[in-house]
């Protein structure tokens, strides 16, 4: 599901400035993708920014691609490093989409329009001709200069887009009154004057109510964003911990950006943590709600992991800096929503096709509508105020809006419950979704196994040494078994044995060659029953070992690897997650059916599966074995249908699956490459989050469909109409500007959703 990282690539991301509808976003891309050396361009309209891949040493530069931007007839400039604190913007009062110009153009334009709320009163009162002029004129061509400006540079690109829409229909109503004041100044005649000028007030409004809607989307980056302080406490070198209490005179007040790894970092009750690290003094609950959805703050100690921007509870804390500015957590999570913010889901290739030739097929339609209805009527009036309707209300904001805002609004709402979603296709796959594959270690049971018993296969075998042993072979590996080892081993006041020639087999284990001991110098390796197949001392093993499997634990075997001798075995035993029957009683209620992939012995791995309630496990499973199952269960024989299958993962032995899955998730407490290889991360260590994934997903999915429905639904029924005559140009012009923030509201609906665990 997941492209390959390109290795002679480089990504650059702008900001697009004058954007304004989908044809305009359909210009930039075309634009983009046309210069040499861009091997592919994404622009999306809701965040108003350009994503381009550009070829490493042969193409252009980025002051060649902004120029391209600005021949096109748009502002371009380079967007803030992702993930870091953004600039403090000041909202101008008369900027384009300021409500200034707003009041500016009703004020002007309500003496132009009262007249006609106040005739079904019997109030017969209107302005002369000239006051009317004077009004009507610095709203056009004032007021309204934008979508002249905006209209001429796209038409000089030889495309059409939403402002040359307004441009001619607002022009044509205005030209046509001005030409009747000057050509028969002593006549009354129909002015239409307040036809231009509210059109031009509606559209600015929609366009002022598009802008807020707009930040409202983007309000869980913001929210992020603001989690970093600006300063850090940084003791000084001298500073003794163990001795001395930090006051004031230990500490510099350091901006955040000059704080390095390995800084000693003071944290006082109520600040917000400013740097990824761990707790080398103090004690104190720490509220990370903001980042992994956790509700409730949780107690941090010695030792403990903190991320930056969680928010310190009773306790003062010493904290030494492992990471901070772009490499923290917060920094990633905010750049992978942002990724996801900015590109396409799949359907909007059709929306995007479809907005290419609509612009022009519009001024086409305008244009039959003028002529047929002066043939019809014989009235320059009605043919002119007609195709000014056509064009006011075709305007293609609310097609463009659709899909972008949803997924921004979607994608905000989920990362503020710990649920990272970074490839909108996602979003198209989860509601189809039927089964979800779960890994069992680290995913479905707390990833903190115990040795509970050690085994020898002969009587000669000293079982410390055969721990120390295996404990050596581990030095250095992360893995849950083998801190597990080496923890055993310590509480035995064993010192692990250090192995040379130390190589990792992915999937199976790890051999190498100890320094002491009875096998000194042999190439020993410990492995899983599972890949044990071919030996034939599996039956002596399986015997030996039955009664730890069907207790549900886990073995792994020491195993001379030059004679294939078996030395030593190993259970383990794992809790199972506190929420992980709920986590498949959840997926039940939405009508999916989970299994379980485990390396596990078959009946080890279905005792633990059947107490929470899956009936369909998969033991002894390879990493290679889970890519083919997943295969296997998206094209089930049994109903000769496609499935759609997600996979949840956190090991870097689960990365195979979770990249051929349809939905990959990967839990954030894993490995790096297993989050790689996911289109979502959970940050928090629960499994329930899996179904608020899909449901999240699914609703972003629903305001998609409804979005683009009532987008097309509403110029398939406007046009029509107000080429009939239907729709009156001010009609047009409100409906337009309703389009957009209705499905900007509706979108905005998204950010009220609520994770069910």
């Amino acid at each position: 599901m997941n492209s390959p990282k390109q290795t002679n690539s480089e990504f650059y991301s702008l900001d697009i400035g004058g954007m304004t509808c989908a044809s305009c976003v359909g210009r930039v891309e075309k634009a983009l993708s046309k210069i040499p050396g861009v091997q592919a361009a994404t622009v999306n309209l809701a965040t108003e920014q350009a994503r381009i891949r550009i070829k490493s040493g042969s193409g252009p530069s980025l002051a060649d691609v902004i120029e391209v931007v600005q021949k096109t007839g748009y502002e371009a400039k380079i967007s803030a490093p992702q993930g870091t604190p953004a600039s403090k913007q000041v909202q101008s009062f008369w900027k384009a989409d300021g409500l200034g110009r707003v009041l500016l153009s009703f004020t002007l334009s309500a003496p132009l329009f009262l007249p006609m709320l106040l005739m079904p009163f019997g109030i017969d009162w209107s302005l002369s001709p000239n006051w009317q002029l004077a009004l009507a004129t610095p709203v056009q061509l004032i007021l309204g200069w934008r979508f002249y400006l905006a209209g001429f540079k796209s038409l000089r690109a030889g495309v059409g887009n939403m402002d040359l829409l307004v441009a001619l229909g607002t022009s044509a109503a205005y030209g046509l009154s001005v030409y009747q004041i000057l050509a028969f100044p002593h006549q009354h005649h129909e002015l239409y004057f307040e036809g231009s000028a509210v059109i031009i007030c509606m559209v600015l409004l929609g366009k002022w109510l598009e802008a807020r809607a707009k930040k409202q989307t983007s309000e869980a980056i913001r929210a992020l964003q603001k989690l970093w302080p600006e300063h850090a406490k940084v003791l000084n070198t001298d500073f003794n911990l163990d001795h001395q209490a930090a006051t004031s005179d230990h500490y510099q007040d350091l901006p955040l950006d000059q704080v390095l790894p390995g800084d000693r970092v003071l944290v006082l009750p109520g600040e917000r943590i400013p740097v990824d690290g761990v707790i080398l003094s103090g004690s104190s609950h720490v509220d990370e709600s903001l980042i992994t959805g956790e509700s409730e703050p949780t107690k941090k100690e010695f030792g403990a992991k903190l991320i930056g921007g969680a928010l310190n509870g009773e306790g003062v804390l010493v904290v030494e800096a492992q990471a901070v500015g772009i490499e923290s957590v917060l920094s990633k999570i905010i750049s992978l929503v942002e990724d996801a913010q900015v590109q396409k889901a799949p359907i909007q290739k059709l929306v995007d096709h479809v907005s290419a030739i609509f612009v022009p097929a519009v001024i086409v339609i305008a244009l039959i509508t003028g002529l047929s209805n002066w043939f019809y009527y014989h009235s320059v009036a009605i043919a002119v105020l007609r195709s000014v309707a056509v064009l006011v209300i075709a305007c293609p904001c609310a097609l463009g809006l659709a899909t972008p805002a949803a997924i921004m609004a979607g994608t905000g709402v989920a990362a503020r419950f710990g649920i990272l979603i970074k490839d909108p296709q996602v979003l198209e796959l989860a509601h189809r979704l039927s089964i979800v594959a779960f890994d069992k270690t680290g995913t479905l049971t707390i990833g903190k196994p115990r040795l509970l018993d050690l085994i020898t296969f002969e009587t000669s075998i000293d079982a410390d040494f055969a721990l120390m042993t295996a404990a050596g072979l581990q030095l250095g590996s992360e893995h849950p078994l083998a801190k597990a080892l080496i923890e055993a081993a310590t509480e035995k006041g064993l010192t692990p044995i250090k192995a040379s020639q130390s190589k990792a087999l992915p999937g199976v284990g790890i051999e190498g060659c100890p320094g002491l001991g009875p096998w000194n110098g042999m190439l020993l390796s410990l492995q899983g029953v599972v890949s044990l197949k071919q030996n034939p001392a599996l039956p002596m093993v399986m015997k030996k070992v039955q009664p730890c499997f069907e207790a549900g634990q886990t073995v792994s075997i020491l195993i001379n690897v030059v004679s294939s001798t078996p030395i030593a075995a190993f259970a383990f035993g794992d809790e199972l997650k506190v929420n992980a029957g709920i986590a498949i009683q959840a997926l039940k209620e939405l009508g999916i059916r989970a299994v379980m992939l485990s390396g596990d012995n078959k009946s080890a791995a279905e005792r633990v599966a059947h107490s929470i309630g899956i009936d369909e496990v998969f033991a002894q499973s390879l990493p290679s074995d889970k890519a083919l199952i997943i295969e296997k269960l998206k094209s089930s024989e049994s109903t000769g249908k496609k499935q759609w299958v997600a996979m949840v993962g956190d090991g870097i032995n689960d990365a195979p699956a979770l990249a051929v899955a349809d939905v990959g998730m990967a839990m954030s407490t894993g490995t790096d490459v297993a989050m790689q290889a996911a289109g979502i991360t959970l940050m928090r260590d629960d499994p329930g989050l899996v179904a608020d994934a899909i449901d999240i997903s699914k609703k972003t999915w629903d305001k998609i469909r409804q979005n683009l429905f009532w987008a097309f639904i509403f110029n398939a029924t406007g046009i029509p109409l107000a080429a009939f005559g239907y729709l009156s140009p001010m009609l047009a012009g409100s409906a337009m500007a309703l389009s957009s923030f209705c499905v900007l509201s509706n979108a905005l609906l998204l950010t009220r959703w609520q994770a069910r665990h």
